[in-house]
């Protein structure tokens, strides 16, 4: 299948670990028209995750990365997505680096679990600028990610361990 990564699984260290799709393989750079990204998905660890939210707005745009995923391993990255559990997934046309349009999955926020009052994780927001960086999106991009205000997860053995995972 064909993934859209514009959080915290653009970071290639998190999205291969055995629980998620250890078969990701980069395809592309891509952009999403139409969408804008906010970190208003509520987690089930109290904090909010990257949304790819649809504005219907074309100036609105977000950058991530398409990786082909073994089809196989599709059921661990919807639970690790959260599909059912406050993202839903579908499929999208966008455009890569050169505006050549692609069908990509994506998994979006379902909209009872928006939150705009929430902040990630500064461990989360790390994936997300590193996975960025990792892959090239435009500098402008990256020094936007790196404007969003975190928060200090106030768990330190999960603070530890995500902060353990490298790009």
């Amino acid at each position: 299948m064909k993934y859209f990564a514009y959080g915290s699984n653009m970071c290639t260290g998190r999205l291969q670990a055995p629980s998620r799709a250890p078969s990701a393989t980069m395809l592309f750079v891509a952009k999403l028209r139409g969408y804008d990204l906010r970190f208003h998905k509520r987690s089930s660890d109290g904090s909010g995750k990257a949304d790819a939210y649809k504005t219907n707005n074309e100036t609105h745009e977000v950058w991530g990365v398409v990786f082909c995923i073994n089809n196989s391993e599709e059921r661990n990255l919807d639970g690790a997505e959260g599909l059912g559990n406050g993202y839903l997934k579908g499929e999208v046309d966008m455009l890569d680096e050169k505006n050549v349009p692609h069908k990509v999955w994506i998994y979006c926020a379902d909209n009872s679990y928006i939150d705009s009052s929430l902040k990630p994780y500064c461990w989360y927001k790390r994936f997300v600028v590193e996975g960025a960086r990792q892959h090239g999106l435009p500098k402008s991009y990256i020094n936007a990610l790196r404007n969003v205000k975190c928060i200090k997860d106030p768990n330190k053995n999960r603070n530890a361990r995500e902060r353990s995972i490298l790009c």
